[in-house]
């Protein structure tokens, strides 16, 4: 049973990652690498600060991250990842939207 299984998850393993290989793979690939990025910046802003804070940076590589793997979805036509990453996108922009329009109000 454990030698069918090895071999099962190694056929696997090679469909995923070497049949079904190309240049979308990579970009998706990439697109996670971006996505994930966000929780360095945001572990280095937190240490700096002595607490839990979310930079501008945070949301601005969510949304560069989200809109690749938002492409990567589309391109692959997973609804998963359509709608997924739709709507984080949208939220992840009026967190910006938010953070600007504080930036710009005058401080009382």
């Amino acid at each position: 049973m454990l030698i069918q299984l090895a071999a099962d998850l190694r056929g696997y393993v090679y469909d995923v990652f070497v049949t079904r290989f190309d240049l979308w793979l990579v970009f998706g690939l990439a697109a996670q690498l971006v996505f994930g990025c966000r929780f360095i910046f945001q572990w280095i802003a937190s240490e700096r600060a002595g607490k839990s804070v979310m930079p501008l940076s945070f949301w601005f590589l969510s949304i560069a991250g989200g809109l690749m793997t938002l492409v990567y979805g589309i391109v692959r036509r997973e609804p998963v990842i359509i709608f997924g990453q739709g709507l984080s996108t949208l939220i992840y922009l009026r967190n910006v939207v938010l953070i600007l329009r504080e930036r710009r109000a005058p401080r009382a």
